[in-house]
């Protein structure tokens, strides 16, 4: 029998742990391809035809690493926002420097504050580098974010993670509520600000850029408006020592070459990325007149999805089970009370008019279903 070198306590503690369940998995496990892509919140418009001729055209020096300073990327985010490039950090994607924000701000052992139920990639960083987490519920469907700023201040938090827009519930809080939110919370704990779905978001939503505080770190994608997922590209916006800590911890050629080329053309073909917040905005209002006409209510959605109430976790889970026999892949929350809903991914013209058919014919069965066994 062979030696076998031994994993560190932290990670032979750690349960083996799957963020998502991705549609490749569901396919393989189904052996059927999914017609109906509806469950990651990725765009169904895609890149921007200048950033899909950009990438091509990058394939000719894809041998080549990709710049380790994003140094034209970040000189132009710096102007779009009008900051300095020193106040950006390029990630491959928000997964990313979430990883890079919990290396930085805690040790083993130190505390961080979330909301039950929010985006679990955070989580997955803070349990893998031995931190704990402290989980408020939702309430009314929103981030708490009085509850918030108690758990915090309760705890000795490092770090407070909220997403606004929200993922999963859609729902936002204004930019006044995130600023009252900050000044509630402890001296030296940090605000991760996720704002990957602030494209579709109302102006009110998002927070002036005030990058030289440094109780808060922005966090941005090309991921969902830009329709770059697959690319995997991100961006975090703070004070400069902020920033310049993460140079310390980064893969420096984490982000690849041909990304790096696309995310720049999309940042300035800015028709296309309204002419896509136009799209999914009249599809948020087609998914909430779907579901009422269904009988179910909707979460009002700041995002490129929707969450439709279906009135409890087993109906919901027994609806995405239903809709993924049907070739639909959807989600669900993961925990109260946002487990009551389905979210589904707005689509494009196309795919909204198949899901709202495919919808139509699973529901009532699922329906009735549930009512047989209360």
């Amino acid at each position: 029998m062979s030696n076998r070198a031994p994993f560190t306590r932290l990670v032979a503690a750690l349960p083996a742990t799957v963020p998502f369940v991705a549609p490749e998995a569901l396919e393989r496990r189904n052996g059927r391809h999914m017609k109906l892509r509806l469950g990651a919140n990725e765009s169904a418009f895609g890149p921007s035809p200048r950033a899909k001729e950009a990438m091509r055209a990058a394939i000719e020096q894809v041998a080549w690493y990709g710049d380790p300073e994003s140094y034209m990327l970040r000189e132009a985010l710096a102007r779009y926002y009008h900051i300095k490039m020193e106040q950006i950090v390029v990630g491959s994607g928000i997964d990313d420097l979430l990883g890079l924000v919990v290396r930085a701000y805690l040790e083993p052992g130190d505390r961080a504050v979330t909301s039950l139920g929010a985006y679990p990639t955070f989580n997955y960083h803070v349990i893998g580098y031995g931190a704990s987490l402290e989980r408020v519920p939702y309430r009314n469907d929103q981030n708490d974010l009085p509850a918030l700023a108690e758990a915090a201040a309760r705890v000795g938090a490092r770090l407070v993670y909220l997403a606004n827009p929200d993922n999963p519930s859609g729902t936002w809080h204004t930019a006044d509520d995130i600023q009252a939110f900050l000044e509630r919370l402890p001296a030296d704990c940090l605000l991760l600000l996720d704002e990957a779905y602030s494209d579709f978001a109302p102006a009110q939503a998002i927070p002036a850029i005030d990058v030289n505080d440094p109780r808060v770190l922005r966090l941005r994608t090309f991921s969902k408006a830009f329709g770059m997922a697959g690319a995997r590209i991100g961006y975090a916006m703070g004070d400069v020592q902020t920033i310049s800590a993460f140079d310390k911890i980064r893969l420096h050629f984490g982000v690849n070459l041909i990304a790096q080329v696309g995310a720049l053309a999309a940042l300035e073909d800015s028709d296309y990325l309204q002419q896509v917040v136009a799209e999914v905005t009249k599809g948020r209002q087609e998914y909430a007149e779907l579901a009422h006409s269904l009988g179910m209510p909707s979460i009002p959605s700041a995002a490129n999805f929707v969450s439709i109430d279906v009135g409890g976790p087993e109906r919901a889970r027994a609806l995405v089970e239903a809709l993924a026999e049907r070739d639909v892949f959807v989600r669900m929350p993961g925990a109260p009370p946002l487990d009551r809903c389905i979210r589904v991914t707005v689509g494009t013209t196309e795919e909204r008019a198949a899901f709202a058919i495919v919808l139509r014919e699973v529901w009532p069965s699922v329906a009735a279903a549930s009512l047989s066994h209360q």
